[in-house]
């Protein structure tokens, strides 16, 4: 073996030897090079990606009463004494948004959270059952101290009470009482109520236990003397299996009807005097979507069909879109806002309220 590598050493030449010594030094320095140039780009790459982050992060949210009720509170019934619904400075500095909180009760907040985020609206699946109505996305899902009542119509009474006392807003003839948004007091908030049981033997079970906030005038109506709706705090809504022939036969309309959207172009049934909202699933309305996004005849069929609802007087919403992947929800929801649908059925508050969609993805990250 010492021989053999005796005999390797004495082949090369010294100018082999000088060149094999270059090659090296020359790896050397490329080595150098190369990673010293990767990690310079990575460190470029991340300072400018912690600026961005600071500069589109959304600003803190507003101090407010609504801050304090959803950090204090806790399910009706847990406590005896439950935590007031409403606070001094209630909602100043937030800006309503035409949002709607899908499933709102699932929320860890239920009400609360999607007034702090802006939302206009919010919805609630009812069960009845021994004469009450139950909250709850399942009827296996249904406890005693989640209701109608306690999640939603009492916390809103007590609000309103608030927003609307007569030294700060006297009673007169022409004055119109406040809503929820301090910065927007005559922005309604929608209550979106879907009828999970027998809509029949539900409907006047939920028009009793609306009373409280139609005795107070808190509840959006149609007036069929001057012929226009009449916009009041609260706006109801029903969905699901609520009964039609109740609310267009009903004299006195404070209740609204969930018209179909995908519907409209065949019939002239559905009209501000019996109808508020005009929904659809979004894949109903326009078939599969791609993970790609919608196709130009898609949203041909989007803009044709919340033009047919303007028409009307109705609000246009699309429920079922997709959450993921992020990229196709941004893209689904910057295309409904573009083509001003009436209203943005959101299941994530945070990200529709509070991020700037354009700004979402960031050198190939995604922020939102």
């Amino acid at each position: 073996m010492k021989f053999s590598t005796n005999f390797t050493s004495f082949l090369r030449s010294p100018g082999q030897e000088r060149y094999i010594s270059r090659r090296k030094k020359l790896f050397s320095i490329l080595s150098i090079c190369l990673v010293t140039t990767v990690a310079l780009g990575v460190t470029i790459w991340y300072l400018i990606l912690v600026a961005l982050i600071a500069r589109l992060r959304p600003p803190p949210s507003p101090s407010n009463g609504l801050q304090k009720i959803v950090y204090n509170w806790v399910e009706p019934g847990s406590v005896a004494t439950q935590p007031a619904s409403w606070l001094p400075e209630f909602s100043r500095d937030i800006t309503p948004i035409a949002c709607h909180s899908h499933n709102d009760y699932e929320r860890n907040t239920p009400l609360f959270d999607a007034l702090k985020a802006g939302c206009t609206s919010v919805e609630a699946d009812i069960w009845l059952e021994d004469s009450e109505l139950y909250v709850s996305h399942h009827k296996s899902q249904i406890k005693p101290n989640r209701t109608l009542n306690t999640l939603y119509i009492n916390p809103l009474l007590e609000i309103l009470m608030n927003q609307n006392l007569p030294a700060t807003f006297p009673a007169t003839p022409e004055a119109r009482p406040q809503g929820v948004f301090d910065k927007s007091p005559n922005t309604t908030l929608v209550l979106l109520v879907d009828f999970k049981t027998d809509g029949k033997e539900t409907f006047p079970y939920l028009m009793k236990q609306l009373e409280p906030l139609r005795q107070a005038g808190w509840l959006s109506y149609y007036d069929s003397t001057s012929l226009c709706l009449v916009a009041r705090p609260i706006t109801v809504v029903g969905t699901g299996n609520t009964p039609f022939s109740f609310i267009a036969t009903n004299q006195t309309t404070d209740i609204f009807f969930d018209a179909p959207l995908a519907s409209l172009e065949s019939t002239d049934l559905y009209n501000t005097t019996n109808s508020y909202y005009a929904s659809v699933s979004m894949k109903k309305a326009v078939g599969h979507i791609w993970s790609w996004g919608l196709s130009s005849e898609q949203i041909k069929t989007i803009k044709t069909q919340i033009q047919i609802a303007k028409n009307a007087g109705l609000i246009a919403r699309y429920w079922d879109t997709p959450s993921w992947p992020v990229g196709l929800k941004l893209s689904i929801w910057r295309i409904l806002e573009e083509e001003d649908v009436g209203v943005l059925n959101v299941d994530d508050l945070i990200t529709a309220t509070r991020w700037n969609w354009k700004f979402c993805t960031i050198l190939g990250l995604q922020l939102c």
